[in-house]
């Protein structure tokens, strides 16, 4: 079992709750099988993939939001948010955060620790492990909570799970939960970060397949190279079910820390595919961080997909170039094609075009039937 993060939540005190959740199989009428479009099917259809071709996946996604006090809609052009911590809603200079100011930051000027603190408290009552929650990078209310690593549909159970706390608590607080990934042109927006590795059974133990401790860069495995390999190689057709929206692409622009390039490297958070690298010697850790996703897409699809790209990867044997450690906002075009480095989608438009022409790399999961019918949603 992976460790990403401190998963403890022993702290001694018992939390009690009313509330409760289910989750449903769909069946097609009575005596017909599961239902081939329900999207938590395909997820666990995945998941029965990658066991057959002999591996488990662990899963682990950072939720980004903001939470705002109030919107005004009296200029329907040009709606206005409300935030006691933006500085265009507070007379208190001292204590506001400026744009692209927020991370980490801490009281007064955060005013959501207490907010985050019952979302943590409420998804404890359901088992649901998280490592932390803090105040993300924009002005107004953005904020993070992190979600400790288990399977791929149980991950997404855990997801939805998250995303529903949040627009529960904030409506008992009067306030609003918004889950755009763009709300403001000039500030950071807000990703779904998809944590992942894979692993093998060995003796009857589990050991990390991604980990290798004779890699110098980064104690990769080959098959963990392979597999940002396949990331890289479906990224642009990817971002048709991880960025699922019109408003995903004004997220995607250079310079909030949103990727915009098909790159990878160590610590960098200028590409689509970084590989957190805080504790060295540590197998349970590693890990591969998938960047482009926002909380507009569905995670059972986004996982499923992200998950067949990587075992392509393998399958194909599909060596990525190499690992980018500098700043790729601000590389010319001449040092891009020198890199070896493409484009993602610059709009919803081209993300379908992506994906029309690169889908084989789903088709062991997702039907064709579901493809056709997702993708027409899309351009309705």
């Amino acid at each position: 079992m992976p460790d990403y993060f401190d998963t403890s939540t022993d702290d001694g005190q018992n939390y009690s709750s009313k509330a409760a959740r289910m989750f449903a199989n769909i069946y097609q009428g009575f005596d017909g099988g599961r239902y081939s479009r329900d999207s938590r099917y395909i997820s666990e259809k995945a998941e029965h993939f990658a066991k057959k071709n002999g591996f488990s996946s662990y899963w682990a996604v950072e939720i980004e939001f903001f939470i705002f006090d109030k919107i005004n809609l009296s200029e329907q052009k040009n709606p206005q948010i409300i935030s006691k911590e933006a500085p265009w809603s507070s007379q208190n200079l001292e204590d506001v955060i400026q744009l692209k100011r927020g991370y980490y930051r801490d009281s007064p000027s955060d005013t959501l620790t207490n907010f985050r603190d019952e979302v943590c408290d409420i998804l404890k009552t359901f088992g649901i492990k998280t490592k932390a929650h803090h105040h993300e990078v924009a002005t107004a209310g953005q904020s993070e909570i992190v979600l400790s690593p288990t399977s791929l549909t149980k991950m997404a159970d855990t997801f939805v799970t998250g995303v529903k706390t949040i627009r529960e608590v904030a409506s008992k607080r009067r306030m609003i939960a918004s889950f755009n990934p763009k709300p403001m042109p000039n500030d950071n927006g807000s990703a779904a970060h998809i944590n992942q590795s894979l692993w093998k059974t060995k003796n009857n133990k589990e050991y990390n397949a991604f980990y290798d401790p004779s890699d110098k860069f980064a104690e990769l495995s080959q098959t963990a190279y392979y597999y940002i390999g396949g990331l890289l190689e479906h990224a642009r057709s990817l971002c048709a079910i991880t960025n699922p929206t019109t408003q995903s692409y004004k997220r995607l622009v250079p310079g909030y820390e949103a990727p915009t390039n098909i790159a990878w490297g160590k610590m960098n958070r200028s590409v689509s595919v970084r590989v957190p690298a805080y504790n060295k010697k540590t197998p349970q850790t590693k890990r591969i961080e998938y960047r482009p996703p926002d909380p507009t897409s569905n995670i059972y699809l986004v996982e499923t997909a992200i998950l067949l790209a990587g075992l392509d990867g393998i399958k194909n044997k599909i060596q990525p170039p190499d690992p980018v450690d500098v700043d790729t906002y601000k590389l010319s075009d001449r040092e891009m094609n020198k890199l070896s480095i493409k484009k993602l989608p610059t709009s919803l438009k081209e993300a379908i075009s992506a994906i029309n022409s690169d889908n084989e790399f789903l088709k062991p999961v997702i039907d064709e039937d579901f493809l056709e019918m997702y993708l027409d949603n899309l351009i309705k």
